[in-house]
């Protein structure tokens, strides 16, 4: 009897907020979805967005049911945390859905063409509900896509692995159901997984914001590189803007635009916290998916300059200089210390991983090269070490360069770089980063 007396009394501090927050979204999330509708009714015209294949996706009344059971999950997620403030985490990412989604449906409101036909019983009667509030438009993106993931991501990591399974596949089912229902269009899809995965981005589980500590940079290399990316999300923006009209496909541009700005926002004063990595080199889900256009390009832009190169050298006492590798080159070292932000561990690899993310082409950070540098010493004594950032040329470099002076292997950095380049190896370190290295070492 004490022990359930003090398992409800842990509980209770959980089972007030989630019914506190439960209070306020319920009625914000059905007014402000009740008052885009309204809004777009009244306009004349209302655009579609759709391909002409999709009158031939079916329509199973059934199928309401699992469409329906979201709003459960809706509910019930709020009440399974641990802490209030795991049920806070979550409910901010329902606010981030509904406010962006709303302002979506505000300015750019659509249409479904479907006409859905005559159903009767259950799935007739919940048709009938689901009608009285939820008119043809708030289409793209799709809100209960953009819900689904988040709900998805909630449950996944408390269910055993048979629950999981069936987690999968109910969520799979209300995933299909918003087309076999015939209440969205297909491009409303990944428009809502998009929007979803921004919200498990900016509140991640097992992290604080990435936005949370932005200061602008005062580096000017580092704003001029927020920039040049936030240049490259506004034209991916502005194609996506210029070219649905003549096909709804190229609303995937929205994709690499989300990323770039991200990005640039990570050079503007973020940080590399926009990458959600952690110190054994793997990301968060959702900054994996909502990141890979900017990490394809990444990797595209190691291949182009490294593809005739090799992929690391030696360059003293067990300690090797390289590019990113590859599972199978990991898997030759004991060690990786790997110095990048946006590329994440290859699944798969054996080796030991140190992650000390930064980003790219800006200045090196004086506290993550010293750990980084501190850490070859120790990690050499256990077998090779691989030192790596996405090229081999500047990070990892300054990296290996301290390393070389901390350890008296070299009296002066300009003796650490001819080291480097006799093993092999190209360097681009600028003056300043060579003074970061050296800074503390007289």
């Amino acid at each position: 009897m004490g022990q359930a007396r003090s398992t409800l009394s842990e509980a209770a501090p959980v089972l007030r907020r989630a019914a506190l927050w439960l209070v306020f979204l319920a009625p914000f999330f059905y007014l402000t979805y009740g008052g885009a509708n309204w809004v777009a009714s009244q306009r004349a015209d209302v655009p579609n967005i759709a391909f002409a294949w999709e009158s031939a996706i079916p329509f199973f009344a059934w199928t309401i049911i699992p469409y329906w059971s979201i709003n459960l999950f809706y509910a019930l997620c709020l009440f399974i945390n641990t802490t209030p403030r795991d049920v806070d985490r979550l409910a901010r990412r329902y606010l981030t859905i509904q406010l962006v989604a709303v302002a979506c449906f505000v300015a750019f409101p659509l249409e479904a063409t479907f006409v859905r036909p005559a159903t009767s019983g259950l799935p007739g009667f919940m048709f009938a509900v689901l009608g009285g509030f939820d008119k043809p438009f708030n289409q793209a993106p799709s809100l209960h896509i953009a819900l689904l993931v988040v709900i998805w991501d909630h449950l996944r990591g408390r269910l055993s692995r048979k629950g999981r399974l069936l987690w999968h596949f109910w969520c799979f089912l209300i995933g299909a159901s918003v087309m076999t229902t015939w209440q969205h269009q297909v491009m409303d899809i990944p428009t809502g997984m998009l929007l979803g995965l921004f919200a498990a981005w900016l509140f991640p589980r097992d992290a604080g914001s990435p936005l949370a500590n932005f200061a602008l940079s005062g580096d000017p290399k580092s704003r001029r590189l927020g920039v040049y990316y936030l240049c490259g999300a506004l034209a991916c923006l502005g194609l996506a803007v210029l070219c649905t009209p003549l096909s709804a496909a190229a609303l995937l541009l929205l994709w690499p635009a989300v990323a770039l700005a991200i990005v640039a926002v990570g050079y503007f004063g973020a940080g590399p916290q926009i990458f959600l990595k952690r110190s054994d080199g793997r990301a968060a889900f959702a900054s994996r998916w909502l990141l890979a256009p900017y990490r394809l390009g990444a990797v595209i832009n190691v291949w182009l300059w490294t593809r005739k190169m090799p992929a690391s050298v030696a360059i003293a006492d067990g300690v090797h200089l390289g590019r990113f590798p590859r599972r199978h080159e990991a898997n030759r070292f004991a060690t990786v210390i790997d110095i990048t932000g946006e590329l994440q561990r290859p699944s798969g690899t054996l080796a030991g991983w140190s992650s000390f993310p930064t980003l790219d082409l800006t200045g090196l950070d004086k506290i993550q090269t010293r750990a980084a540098a501190n850490l070859i010493e120790v990690a050499r004594q256990q077998g090779p070490v691989l030192v790596c950032c996405a090229l081999g040329f500047q990070r990892s470099a300054g990296v290996i360069v301290r390393w070389l002076l901390i350890s008296r292997r070299c009296d002066n950095p300009a003796e650490a770089l001819r080291l480097i380049e006799r093993a092999g190896w190209r360097v681009y370190l600028p003056v300043e980063s060579l003074h970061a290295v050296a800074e503390g070492l007289q």
